[in-house]
This record gives structure tokens, sequence and C-alpha cells, in this order.
């Protein structure tokens, strides 16, 4: 079934009794091919991308609970393309052309909305820094455009220029920048999948993974054994309880990421806002509501809930530059459960076992790489190789110190436990 114009005015003349399933609930087979662990947006993708790129269609997703359970439905649906280092330049930028073609590619409405982004800079530094920045986004291919306190007051009219502490003095602009709806993105992922042959078996944990003489054979589920020539774990926050089932330790910390979303408003902030100073991060959802989140809670845990004080440190930020966000109430707030990794950038990799492959240490950047990380974690995968995009992307690098990629300062800081 595709979607058109035609058929969905049919199916609204006609009571929407023509719909169909948008995949199929299928028992698991005794043996894949490649076994993908983790339904999520990153395992979907990547599973897509096998079938399509590389015509594996005797592929099989397990994931414990319902496809798209985990932190692809619970972020805030940023997509961007402004990186600065080498390694993440060009993979998020490729991801970025991904997401520009998916909706076509999918024959799937993902909402995607380029609406620009705009990080604000607060000082003369930090404005040399969003130059470099803007520099190098420009360099790999991608838009940067380097605004002053006054162009950044004609698009963000509503923001507190005067505060004292932190006064905006401008804001690198990314105008391909914006969101996509996160649910929407995991669905029409698992939709291709299917269409594709891929088996997605939901209510099916993974609870240990089989090796014999160095070489994957297969995994145990709460649903049976599966043999598998290949296994791709792709569980975000989870890698590091899955890797253990092949006495694996990754260099991973799992932390709660929180988010919220006020009552429905009109149309009111019409970008993506990020203050950095004051970590947080604001977009308007497409129902109204002003969805917005800032820090990790800087524990280790696998609870997806957060805490008081940094749900009041977020709204004292969102106060801070935005006074006007202190008229909505605040409807719901939530927790992902992020797979921190020391360096802040994600690892697309082979392991020591044979026929098992890890994709893992998204840290803040999951949602927005979800394309590019099923595409380069399928080439791995159907290849043995690293796609071009993700040759950086090693897991020895935090080994041997060679590679090391700290964007932002952001990733888990093992030393402090």
């Amino acid at each position: 079934m595709r979607f058109s114009a035609l058929k969905i005015l049919k199916e609204g003349l006609t009571g929407n009794r023509g719909w169909a399933p948008h995949w199929r609930d299928p028992a698991p087979k005794p043996e894949y091919d490649a076994v993908i662990i983790g339904g999520g947006g990153h395992g979907l993708s990547t599973a897509y991308y096998l079938a399509k790129n590389h015509g594996m269609t005797n592929i099989a997703v397990l994931e414990k609970g319902y496809l798209g359970g985990g932190n692809v439905g619970r972020n805030t649906t940023i997509v961007r393309a402004n990186y600065g280092l080498p390694g993440n330049s060009e993979f998020y930028s490729h991801s970025l052309e991904l997401w520009e073609g998916l909706e076509q590619d999918l024959n799937y409405n993902v909402m995607h909305s380029q609406r620009g982004i705009i990080n604000l800079f607060h000082s003369d530094g930090s404005r040399d820094a969003a130059a470099r920045r803007a520099n190098a986004m420009v360099n790999q291919g991608d838009d940067a455009i380097l605004l002053d306190r006054d162009g950044v007051r004609k698009l963000l009219p509503y923001l507190n220029y005067d505060q004292e502490r932190f006064p905006i003095r401008g804001g690198l602009y990314h105008p391909r920048g914006g969101t996509a709806r996160h649910d929407a993105v995991a669905w029409g992922y698992a939709r291709g999948a299917d269409q594709r042959g891929v088996d997605l078996i939901q209510n099916c944990e993974v609870t240990g993974i089989d090796i014999e003489a160095g070489k994957v054979v297969g995994v145990q589920t709460s649903r049976g054994v599966i043999k598998a020539r290949k296994v791709g774990m792709v569980v975000a926050g989870r890698s590091g309880q899955v890797a253990a089932m092949a006495g694996m330790r990754l260099p991973i910390e799992s932390h709660v990421l929180q988010a919220f979303v006020t009552e429905g408003l009109k149309p009111c902030v019409d970008h993506v806002v990020t203050f950095g100073m004051g970590h947080f991060y604001i977009s308007q959802s497409d129902k109204g509501g002003l969805v917005f989140g800032g820090d990790i809670d800087f524990y280790a845990s696998y609870a997806q809930r957060g805490n008081l004080p940094t749900a009041e440190h977020v709204i004292e930020a969102g106060v801070t530059l935005m006074p006007m966000i202190g008229k909505a109430k605040l409807l719901r707030s939530w927790g992902g459960i992020m797979d921190m990794s020391p360096d802040g950038s994600p690892i697309i990799d082979r392991t020591d076992i044979d026929g098992l492959f890890v994709n893992t240490g998204w840290c803040y950047g999951g949602f927005k790489a979800v394309p590019a990380s099923g595409w380069c974690m399928a080439h791995l995968m159907a290849t043995g190789q690293p796609h071009e995009v993700a040759t950086r992307y090693r897991l020895d690098r935090f080994e041997t110190g060679r590679g090391l990629m700290d964007e932002e300062g952001t990733g888990a800081q093992h030393n402090l436990h």
C-alpha cells in the first residue's frame, strides 16, 4: 500500500476503513542471516538499509517491548548538521541529506520541518567559536550564517537580550536544521523494512548471545533460540547490558536526559533555539506544545524518568532566556536513557567477536543521526568495512587514545564515578 493524496481523500470519504496494517507481526524464524537487537530508530533504519541497499531480506529486528518505545520516541526531535570536527562533520552532513529525501524514500510523512536552528552566543570567545564552526560547516557543504545581535532579534524578538549574566551577542543560524516527528520516523522505517521482507519481532527480549570459537552463532530470547550469522547490537542506553551478554565491557555510561512539553499554544516559536550557556533548547511542535530540554541528570541510571533539581535547572534557563515561557503550563516530562561515550561521539564498529557489531555512544546526537547511523551500520554489517563517513567511529579509540573526537565536551566523565 502506497500513500498518496488520492488514497487519503478516498479513505476520508469512506470512513477510513481501507487502511491496512503498517507491518506484519510474524513469529520468529529459527534462523536468520542477520539479527538486529533493538527496535528503535537506529535498529529499524539499519534493517531497512540492509534490505534496500544490500539486498539482504532474511533479517529480524528483535525488540523487547514495542517498536519505537525507547529513545526514538523520547527526545526533543531536533535534526541538524552543525558539527565542527572531522569525522562528525561529514557523518551528520550525510545524515541531513538523507533526512531531506526521507519522506520520498519511505513514502511516509515523518513531518520533517526545516525551520532552522539558531545557536546563541554571549561573548567574544563564543562568537569566535561560532565563526570557526560556521566555517567548518560551510567547508563541509552545509549552510551556516553568522548573525549579529540585531540579526537574531529580527528572527527571535521574544528573547531576553539584556540578561546581565549572558547577554545575547548573536547566533549561528543553520537554516536547513529543524525537527521531525520522532514516532513517525520509527513507523516509517518499520513499514519500509517490513515491505522488504524484514521480520519485526516485538515482545522478544534478548537474554543471551551465543558464541562458538570466537564467532557469534545466534541469540537467546524470551521467545526461544534464534540462530544468526551476524548480530548487530543497536540498543542505545542498554548497550552495556547487552554487550555484557557477549562478555564485553563497553566504554559507555547510561544517563537520563529529561525533556518537557507545555500545553498547546498558538504559533510563537518558529525556529529551534539553543541557549548553550544555560544548556537549554526549545522548539514548538505542530500541535502547539513548546518542546524543550537541557542537560543530563549527571548520575548513571537506567530509569526513564528524571529528577526535580534538573527539571528546575532546565526551567530556570528557559525563563531566563524567554520570560514568556513562564506563562505556559507544563503538560508532561519524560526521560530517555543516553548512551554516553567518553568523548561524546558515537561508535559504529565490529567487535573482537566475529559477526558481532556494535552501534552506540550517541550521547545527545541520537535522533538526528538515525538515517546515517542505519546507513553506515548496514554497510558495515553487509560488507565488513566501515562506510566512508563513519571511519572514525572506531571502538578501539578509547583503548589507544588515537582518534578521540571530543566535539562538545559532553561525553561521560568516567573518572568522576
